[in-house]
């Protein structure tokens, strides 16, 4: 009986090519089988207008107010579209405390600022001054429905970028956070509220700072860049 000898190099060639197009399948297969993205990283709100922010706490718990400073992190890179807009100012908030327990500081906006495109990531930079403390970003979906999507802990010193990822939308468009209905190409994309901070009762006292600067946020451009300019918008 004659052997048959496969050279091990066109083994090795075929289990390479083999693996080499699964790779590719799997990349086009990313955020729900669309390979055709758009992304680039936005400012949404650097926060430099005065009066714009606002803070509340249960007065059960104590009472907050916030205000602008000068100042900002020294590692921070303005993004190429930025560069020449004023990028001087970070949002300061101040809570005292009246006695310690577990409860929520609200830093809110005077109305949800929007963000173009389909969300991938939000990012803010924040001052948490080594705290126990937890910070969510609130969101508004496509169907003005309300989300907290968590940051992280504020134990750290000096400022640090903390990012939450947005889910992927479902595919039934309607439960979770939905950024865009498809029966609609010229709507669609997320809103930021604010923030809400869950105090650790053992950090609950006394006088509480953190600081907040450039809100961001990894978006896919892709629908509004290919959109075609004669579809008229519906919003009449």
């Amino acid at each position: 009986m004659k052997k048959i000898t496969i050279p091990a190099i066109l083994i090795f060639s075929g289990v390479f090519a083999f693996a080499q197009e699964i790779g590719q399948t799997d990349a086009n297969l990313l955020d729900g089988g669309a390979p055709q993205q758009a992304l680039k990283e936005v400012s949404v709100e650097r926060f430099e207008t005065e009066g714009f922010w606002g803070s509340t706490i249960s007065s059960d718990y104590g009472y907050s107010s916030s205000r602008l400073f000068a100042g900002g992190p020294s590692d921070k890179v303005a993004l190429p579209d930025d560069a020449e807009a004023p990028d001087t100012m970070v949002l300061g908030t101040r809570v005292d405390f009246l006695r310690r327990g577990y409860t929520s500081i609200f830093i809110t906006a005077s109305r949800p600022i929007p963000i173009e495109g389909i969300t991938k990531t939000i990012s803010v930079w924040v001052a948490g001054r080594n705290y126990e403390h937890t910070i969510y970003v609130i969101i508004q979906d496509f169907y003005g429905r309300n989300f907290e999507l968590y940051m992280g802990k504020l134990n750290f010193q000096g400022w640090k970028k903390l990012t939450a990822t947005v889910p992927p939308q479902p595919y039934d468009a309607k439960n979770g956070v939905v950024q865009q209905n498809y029966h609609y190409s010229t709507m669609g994309g997320l809103r930021v509220v604010g923030f809400r901070i869950a105090t650790d009762a053992m950090d609950s006292y006394g006088s509480y700072y953190v600081y907040l600067d450039d809100l961001r946020a990894v978006t896919d451009l892709y629908a509004e860049n290919s959109r075609d300019p004669d579809d008229p918008h519906d919003d009449w």
